[in-house]
């Protein structure tokens, strides 16, 4: 199943239990995907690396469209991330944008949520094509991938040499949820 062509949806579940609602949705053939990002804890006798979730309280699935019971029943999901009556559809880019950096083992960490800022796409490497916000931070740059439907981001370092600045014509061609939202109450 190829799923960049597929639509993607969140769905919120419970603290915690992120990784759970995965793997229950998992079992029930629904293509599921939890990011997390390590981190590590100090205790006074000990240091422990934890998995812990990059958008927490949030799963994304691929398609499951006509078998949103079967979602909705799932222990731990609360629901389906919806305006109105209408399920919320993320941008496939977005999700594979993500998705691309856990599966190349890439540091990802939490960033909070940039609606300003010069968008980049990264010309070489595996995130190559991939869109984001750049930002330095100290010494490193960042790219920061978004989850606009949510208010989410993540941030993974890049070389900046890797990217290039996205022309204002081809950004202006980008519209976000609430252009979208915008668009269709007109």
């Amino acid at each position: 199943m190829n799923t960049s062509e597929q639509s993607w949806f969140a769905l919120t579940a419970k603290h915690q239990h992120e990784a759970t609602v995965t793997r229950m949705l998992a079992a029930k053939g629904v293509v599921a995907f939890h990011p997390t990002y390590t981190v590590v804890r100090r205790w006074k006798d000990r240091n422990k690396s934890l998995q812990m979730p990059l958008f927490p309280g949030y799963v994304f699935f691929a398609g499951g469209q006509d078998r949103r019971v079967e979602i909705l029943s799932t222990p731990g999901v609360f629901s389906i991330v919806s305006f109105g009556n209408m399920v919320a559809e993320i941008s496939a880019e977005e999700v594979e944008a993500i998705r691309g950096a856990v599966a190349n083992q890439m540091p990802l960490q939490p960033h909070p949520f940039l609606s300003e800022g010069d968008r980049v796409r990264v010309t070489c490497g595996p995130l190559a094509g991939v869109s984001g916000i750049l930002l330095r931070h100290r010494d490193t740059c960042r790219l920061i991938l978004s989850i606009e439907l949510l208010g989410r981001s993540a941030a993974v370092e890049i070389d900046s040499t890797m990217v290039e600045r996205i022309p204002v014509a081809e950004r202006l061609g980008h519209q976000t949820w609430t252009e979208q939202a915008l668009n269709l109450s007109n």
